[in-house]
């Protein structure tokens, strides 16, 4: 019986540099019996020749498309839009699950031709927990942004924080090191206070990540509040927010609750707040807790203003939807060893569990086309 073939793709997402699947899970999937083909990528933040290394074959870019149909193509974000039918399996996140803008026309692709698609996303146990989540180092990055955007408020008034490129980050090390640089220079001129950081969610994986850097970039423990479902349970608008410097977002809702914030409790007399990193990120959505904004922010442009009335500071939002690509390489180790017990059974995806679920779900989703019924 031959070998099962994944082909792991180039992203074409803008400054989008994680994977999926390393060099070092590259090396274990090898071990397992499988065969993999690497496309080259320079965007990526691990190096071509560290696959080779591993054994992997390498092929050129974008060479998916031409790939049999029996080798199952690999990547990380959602395909460029185009309308060209896709006849292979794919695992990926395809953020069309929920009804996301052009959901249709991106989900339609591969029911016309022939493909599947392995949401890494709905890859699940069987209790309906994720198998692999990036929660952790989205909150580690969704924090280390809103430091810089404090301390650049504080050094630069009345200037857009400027562009945070991953690429200027070679390791989280790297990163903990520059948000110490600002974060020095800004306290100085907030009479030697650090800022007071709410984090609501802080129970969580990516409470934990924002936690873990606040402390790395030397935030004193009294200066993190803490808060889970307890300390929410009343409902907002919650004045220990308007009360904080920094409002950093865990919490992701299926269901309408009281906002933790409002623009109307924000323009009260005596803000301190400046800036808020929503690391669930989901403008627009009527379930979102923190409904101040309507777009996504990116790692160009890391920041929108909040037009608010009252006596407060200015403030910004941070809503960028790839934070763990600022720290890419820890990033996707973590990502790719969590799903590797996952890609091991993926020659019995017929017979195994998470990829039956998945599957389920993919035909679930496709009833739901315009005209298929």
């Amino acid at each position: 019986m031959a070998p099962t073939t994944l082909h792991l793709r180039s992203e074409t997402k803008y400054l989008e540099r994680r994977t999926p699947l390393t060099p070092t899970t590259t090396k274990a999937l090898l071990d397992a019996g499988y065969h993999i083909n690497v496309e080259k990528s320079t965007g990526r933040v691990f190096r071509d020749d560290e696959y080779k290394a591993a054994g992997a074959q390498l092929v050129p870019e974008g060479s998916w498309v031409h790939a049999p149909k029996d080798h199952i193509i690999m990547g990380l974000k959602e395909l460029p839009a185009d309308d060209a039918p896709l006849k292979h399996a794919h695992i990926q996140f395809g953020h069309c699950y929920k009804k996301q803008e052009n959901w249709d026309r991106y989900l339609s692709r591969f029911a016309r031709g022939g493909g599947v698609l392995y949401d890494i996303e709905f890859l699940t146990d069987p209790s309906g927990k994720r198998v692999a989540a990036f929660g952790y180092y989205a909150g580690f990055a969704g924090a280390a942004v809103a430091l810089l955007a404090w301390a650049h408020q504080l050094t630069d008034p009345g200037v857009a924080l400027p562009m945070v490129n991953p690429t200027d980050y070679p390791s989280q090390n790297d990163l903990i090191k520059a948000i110490k640089a600002s974060l020095s220079r800004a306290i100085h001129l907030n009479s030697s206070q650090p800022p007071r950081i709410i984090v609501v969610g802080a129970l969580g994986r990516c409470g934990t990540g924002v936690v873990d850097c606040c402390l790395a970039a030397g935030v004193p423990t009294s200066s993190i509040l803490k808060w889970d479902m307890a300390e929410t349970a009343a409902g907002g608008p919650f004045k220990e927010i308007t009360a904080s410097d920094i409002f950093i977002n865990c919490i992701y809702l299926s269901e309408k609750i009281p906002p933790f914030v409002t623009r109307e409790s924000l323009s009260k007399p005596g803000r301190k707040l400046r800036v808020v990193s929503d690391i669930s990120c989901d403008p627009g959505d009527p379930n979102n807790p923190v409904p101040l904004y309507t777009e996504y922010s990116t790692f160009t442009k890391p920041t929108l203003p909040i037009e608010v009335n009252g006596d407060g500071p200015d403030m910004v939002i941070i809503s960028i939807d790839h934070l763990p690509s600022l720290v890419a390489k820890e990033a996707s180790e973590s990502f790719s060893q969590l799903l590797l017990p996952s890609m091991k059974a993926l020659d019995r995806k017929d017979k195994e569990g998470v990829w039956i679920r998945a599957e389920q779900i993919f035909w679930e989703k496709v009833k739901e086309l315009p005209g298929s019924h």
